[in-house]
């Protein structure tokens, strides 16, 4: 009990010190700390920013002093596929599922840097287990849309439809995907719905040439 009493009397004694100078003390403290927060990296804001390779050298010094820091590794291999430098990004993002199996982020990424390198059937399986852990938000519109290009690349038309068609919900208002999803419609002979998504890729954007091609293609056997 005297121990609480000594201890309450020390701390009422610091706070009568700081009633006295509240101007020069407090201010002090907080303008200090505002610098000290403003003046630390931040990788995720580099990467939205356009910034990669000066985010890629932010998480390369974070990792270096905490290599436990999954967020890191996951930026980083962002970054890295947006510079193309997906070998170097895929050594990041495994690094990363290894403190992490089943963070998404890191299984999307996964997914998305064999479909750059040509690993077809893995970069279906890493995106199908990404699906299965998020079925809305993140990246799923993405995952859609390469799944489709994948499914394009493999002459597997009907399966490229319902991929693209998912990734077109997402994201109405992309043109590049209504052009593809109308390649692959006309690519297994739906003309009509092959001719809607053309038209819908035109509306959004008119100078697309290879989809204007495409819609005349169609019309041209619709007319037959």
């Amino acid at each position: 009990m005297n121990g609480r009493i000594i201890c309450f009397h020390y701390i009422g004694k610091k706070l009568k010190i700081l009633r006295k100078k509240p101007l020069i003390v407090l201010p002090f403290l907080v303008i200090s700390s505002l610098i000290f927060s403003q003046t630390k990296p931040d990788a995720l804001m580099e990467y939205r920013m356009g910034n990669f390779e000066r985010a890629a050298s932010i998480c390369r010094d974070e990792i270096a002093t905490n290599p436990n820091n999954l967020d890191a590794y996951v930026v980083i291999s962002w970054s890295l596929v947006k510079m193309g430098d997906y070998q170097n990004a895929f050594a990041y993002a495994q690094n990363g599922m290894k403190l992490s199996r089943y963070d998404p982020r890191i299984i999307e990424i996964l997914g998305e840097i064999s479909y750059f390198q040509g690993r077809n059937a893995e970069s279906l399986q890493y995106f199908q287990e990404y699906i299965n852990f998020t079925s809305e938000g993140g990246r799923v519109d993405s995952v859609y849309y390469l799944m489709g290009e994948i499914f394009i690349r493999q002459g597997r038309f009907r399966h490229a439809d319902i991929a693209i068609s998912t990734a077109v919900y997402w994201q109405p208002r992309n043109a590049d995907w209504w052009g593809r999803l109308g390649y692959a419609r006309e690519s297994f002979g739906d003309m009509i719905s092959a001719a809607s998504a053309y038209e819908k890729a035109l509306a959004l954007n008119a100078g697309m040439a290879d989809v204007r091609r495409g819609l005349d293609r169609v019309r041209k056997a619709l007319q037959r």
